[in-house]
């Protein structure tokens, strides 16, 4: 990837993967029963539905509450989901105001984040 002054860009590794996000950006995805959401060098996962295969598209983000489609396998159509971080997060004892203010948006990612 080339360095672009205008997004700066910024690598991290996570789980022996390196990945490229904005500063301002969260990648959000799935594997097995869990989803991850990534924002800098914290790497959040929680449980979720067996029957999940995928993340397909964020609709809303609003400072810890999503609203995202999903594909699950037990329906051909893709669903609308609510993913609210604010409780993890203070389960965490992570200061949600304080680790959400700098993410604007948050982005799905199945390719090596």
């Amino acid at each position: 990837m080339q360095h672009n002054e205008d997004t700066d860009k910024v690598k991290q590794m996570q789980q022996g993967i390196e990945y490229t996000a904005r500063p301002d950006e969260a990648i959000l995805t799935s594997e097995g029963n869990y989803t991850s959401f990534i924002y800098r060098d914290t790497h959040i996962r929680f449980r979720t539905s067996s029957k999940l295969e995928r993340y397909t598209q964020i609709r809303e983000w609003d400072h810890g509450y999503i609203v995202v489609m999903a594909k699950y396998s037990f329906n051909s159509d893709d669903e609308e989901e609510y993913i609210d971080l604010i409780p993890i997060l203070e389960n965490l004892y992570i200061d949600a105001d304080e680790f959400l203010a700098p993410i604007k948006k948050v982005r799905i990612s199945y390719d090596g984040y």
